[in-house]
């Protein structure tokens, strides 16, 4: 079979959010690479190695590729390629005025080819991500291995976002927590809370290839009783405000999208009982390694979400985004705890007060 190859030549920040709308346009496969400036410096902290050399893209900028079928439209997808970056910018996040490229390849050419730069990683003292096809024996008694196999749409943890992420659930969940991953993607913050003690996850993410995906990885750490997986718009399955309502409400009104600085809450009905979702609510942890634009839609629901004292894990935000998160979550009654750093990106650790 033969594919369209559309490579988008994007910045950092616009990377989750241009990546989703491909898969959205029916992309059969993503694949990211950001900067490997030499002036880059790699984090060797928990024994990580590289075998690849870095690339030549420039600092800050990254190269998004997606995968169409043959028989696809091109010039229309590239029409509404070029809409959606305007929409990105109108939304205050830098797109770096992408240009795209075209060409088709035959599938072998790609379909696996990813696989040469994901190799086992250690991400922190205890946590190592390994393929599911690499070989790898523990360096240390303690040492906790996550099998993963993102398929092509999702991220392998080596992302400084995900990393830290992780790091930041190693030093937050405590043996008996039930926690609430939203936007799960590959499933490998659930997997990870649940190998750190968690004793049950609810993974939630609007895409079903997500579901799919996170769904495979839990069996594959043979956790398939221990986390939830469930298609849903950020909080929405549990009744909360969804980006879907507040954009349906909106353009029913104006026929426009509001900037997420300005959205207000738009409740949805729940849609799972509780039972179904395999934590009781409130939970006492809430992560979310998603866009800083969409981390601001919903700490009301998050808050409500947690029990008192309960931590929220916000991860995937620029550093330029991190005052106006942390404003958000102040007004929803949350107290900020810690951030945690790698590259130009954020974690924030908020506690809802006892």
């Amino acid at each position: 079979m033969r594919w369209h190859e559309i490579t988008i030549h994007t910045t950092e920040e616009a990377i989750e959010m241009i990546s989703n709308h491909l898969h959205e346009l029916g992309a059969g496969g993503v694949s990211i690479e950001e900067s490997g400036s030499l002036n880059k410096v790699r984090d060797t902290s928990f024994g990580q190695w590289y075998d690849k050399p870095l690339n030549d893209i420039p600092e800050g900028r990254a190269e998004i590729k997606g995968y169409f079928s043959e028989d696809y439209k091109v010039e229309e997808l590239l029409a509404n390629l070029t809409e959606f970056y305007a929409e990105l910018e109108s939304y205050e996040i830098d797109t770096g005025s992408p240009t795209m490229d075209v060409k088709v390849v035959d599938e072998e050419d790609w379909a696996h080819a990813w696989k040469a730069y994901f190799k086992p990683i250690r991400v922190s003292e205890r946590l190592t991500i390994k393929p599911t096809w690499e070989e790898y024996e523990p360096v240390s008694p303690d040492e906790i291995i996550l099998e993963m196999d993102p398929g092509m749409a999702f991220g392998t943890g080596t992302h400084a976002t995900t990393a830290l992420c992780l790091r930041t659930l190693e030093s937050v969940v405590q043996p008996g927590d039930e926690v609430i991953d939203v936007g799960t993607g590959s499933g490998i913050l659930a997997v990870a809370a649940v190998k750190l003690g968690a004793r049950h996850v609810l993974a939630l993410d609007l895409d079903p290839v997500a579901v799919s995906s996170a769904t495979e990885n839990a069996a594959l750490n043979g956790l398939t009783d221990r986390i939830s997986v469930h298609l849903s718009d950020l909080l929405g399955v549990l009744g909360g405000t969804t980006v879907a309502a507040i954009n349906e409400a909106l353009e029913g009104e104006t026929g426009a999208h509001l900037p997420p600085s300005e959205l207000s809450a738009v409740p949805a009905e729940p849609s799972l009982p509780e039972q179904e979702l395999g934590v009781h609510l409130p939970v006492r942890v809430v992560v979310a390694n998603i866009l800083a634009e969409i981390i601001m839609t919903f700490t009301d629901d998050v808050y409500q979400a947690l029990q008192p004292g309960g931590y929220y894990i916000a991860s995937g935000i620029i550093e330029a985004k991190e005052a106006a998160v942390k404003e958000a979550l102040v007004r929803s009654g949350f107290v900020i705890k810690e951030t945690n750093r790698e590259e130009d990106w954020v974690a924030i650790v908020a506690q809802k007060e006892a």
